[in-house]
């Protein structure tokens, strides 16, 4: 079924209580000022016929898997989980120039400012934590999973921004006549891990869409 341009998103995973999904890139993960615009909450409410409830987002250029709650136990214990930061979500993300450490951890506090962007500021920021792994080298890029530890909006863009190396083909950072050259923003939510109420812990993970691997191997080819 197509909503205005969108298939239905892949279910990668469901029960009673929750259902995760693969989230394409340029779809909004909840309804947006325009309310004539689909969003992934609009989409997933109207095919299944039920309320949906929001655990956590992602921004509307990435990709990935996303859950939601069905009910209100499940989106109380989802969110508890988050707060104690015992969620573990994985993303992967090309980033550009050359990373110089192979691993690393970026702890520094984050604000909005007027602009909508997001950036460093020590003084008035929200502690901010994004652990990363280099996976591939390329002359000018470098390809890394990004583990961000707190939940802040931007944080992965805006933490490697920060360090002088934003995602390839970021509209909100980096050399915009730069940016523009590439068909997306290249951050995939691959993985996230979270425990049910029994204690039981799953991972649930999205495979890489084609916009993704179709970008990557054309650099790889021009490196």
């Amino acid at each position: 079924m197509i909503y205005k341009g969108f298939k239905m998103p892949i279910i990668l995973f469901e029960t009673t209580d929750l259902l995760a999904v693969d989230k394409p890139a340029g779809l909004a993960s909840i309804p947006e000022r325009d309310a004539t615009k689909e969003s992934l909450l609009s989409i997933l409410s109207a095919s299944i016929g039920q309320k949906l409830y929001v655990v956590h987002r992602l921004d509307k250029d990435v990709s990935g898997v996303i859950v939601f709650a069905k009910n209100a136990d499940m989106h109380r214990h989802l969110n508890q989980q988050f707060a104690n930061r015992t969620v573990q979500k994985t993303y992967l993300a090309l980033a550009h120039g050359r990373l110089r450490h192979n691993s690393g951890t970026i702890d520094k506090p984050l604000r909005i400012f007027g602009s909508g962007r997001v950036g460093v500021d020590p003084a008035r920021g929200k502690p901010s934590v994004t652990e990363y792994a280099v996976t591939e080298r390329m002359d000018a890029y470098t390809l890394l999973e990004a583990m961000p530890l707190t939940g802040r909006r931007h944080q992965i863009r805006a933490h490697f921004f920060h360090l002088g190396h934003p995602l390839v083909g970021d509209p909100r950072y980096g050399d915009k006549r730069l940016q523009k050259h590439f068909a997306r923003l290249m951050l995939h939510a691959q993985g996230i891990e979270f425990a049910f109420p029994d204690g039981t812990v799953i991972n649930i993970e999205a495979p890489l869409p084609a916009s993704f691997t179709t970008q990557l191997q054309a650099l790889r080819e021009t490196a």
